[in-house]
């Protein structure tokens, strides 16, 4: 199986300003889902981030996908990339991965 990433993201601006992008960020992720890169994303019930369940990318290749998000582009958030094998997994992903 290819390697798996948690990418961990981090709100650092006032959540107002995080709002005011989510539309955008919500594309952005429609898009790494439609791609089959982005396994599951969604926030933290404290609204003071995010996670994103990546595969099938180099992490180079992850990166330049995450610097077009735009909680990135306009410095609202960080990330936090999580690299992991995973040894153990549902037969859906074992076979696409």
């Amino acid at each position: 199986m290819n390697p798996m990433y948690i990418v961990l993201i981090t709100y650092i601006r006032p959540i107002e300003e995080v709002d005011a992008r989510l539309r955008d960020h919500a594309t952005w992720v429609r898009e790494g889902l439609a791609d089959g890169v982005f396994v599951a994303c969604g926030r933290e019930p404290s609204r003071t981030g995010g996670v994103i369940v990546a595969r099938g990318e180099s992490r180079p290749d992850l990166e330049a996908r995450l610097t077009r998000d735009p909680f990135q582009m306009y410095g609202l958030a960080t990330n936090k990339i999580v690299p992991f094998e995973a040894t153990i997994a549902i037969d859906s992903l074992q076979a696409n991965g």
